[in-house]
């Protein structure tokens, strides 16, 4: 997992863990050895990557703008 999410660094992403739910969104900033670091509106946030099932880039529409509705 920690090579994959090495992928999205810089970009925006929703992150699903193991609790079904919750999830976070924001940019990944860095990959570390056992965690992601995300910002989200200014807010920076740790993840613990044992625990991520799922990383989705957020979806955007034809003007590049987050889709306002996410479905799975």
């Amino acid at each position: 997992m920690l090579e994959l999410a090495k992928r999205f660094i810089g970009k925006d992403c929703i992150i699903y863990t193991m609790d079904v739910t919750h999830h976070a969104e924001g940019v990944i900033l860095e990959v570390l050895d056992g965690a992601l670091l995300i910002e989200n509106k200014g807010k920076t946030e740790a993840i613990n990557l044992d625990y991520v099932t799922r990383i989705r880039e957020y979806p955007v529409n034809k003007n590049g703008k987050r889709k306002s509705l996410v479905l799975e």
